[in-house]
């Protein structure tokens, strides 16, 4: 009799621990949701990206404090070019630089190629104007901003 109850006892106990683990899965789940909602809010509050295209803290700023001078930015001079730094950016390649783009902040392959005409033109890049922010592009930016 004993061995049957330690069997009954040992099916009823295996039993509880499968029940548990699907009720955990069930909260698992139900939490999955959750953590997925507080992703998708801290997304959203996330600052946007700051592309400095290896400029130095110090550099960026000389090229902030240029482009609040005459292009519109009216931002902090930070040294971290964000968003508004690259539009004011894009508004200076648009004007001068052959840039079609929209005036939206994300420095894509067409910012990259009007910054390349304007450091050919200019600064001694001597790369191909083929909207890879390389290190040609990055070295003709920065003899620009430490001028």
């Amino acid at each position: 009799m004993r061995t049957m109850t330690r069997a009954f006892v040992g099916v009823t106990t295996a039993i509880a621990i499968a029940g548990g683990g699907v009720a955990a899965a069930g909260t698992g789940f139900a939490a999955t949701g959750r953590a997925t909602n507080a992703a998708a809010s801290a997304t959203a509050v996330t600052p946007q990206a700051i592309v400095n295209l290896g400029l130095n803290a110090t550099q960026a700023k000389k090229l902030q404090r240029d482009l609040k001078a005459n292009w519109g930015y009216k931002g902090a001079i930070d040294g971290q070019l964000g968003p508004d730094s690259w539009k004011a950016m894009q508004r200076f390649l648009k004007a001068n630089w052959k840039y079609t783009g929209a005036i939206d902040g994300i420095v894509g392959s067409g910012t990259v190629k009007a910054i390349q005409r304007w450091l050919k033109a200019n600064w001694g890049y001597t790369g191909a104007i083929d909207g890879i922010a390389g290190a040609g592009t990055q070295a003709a930016l920065k003899r620009y901003c430490n001028s």
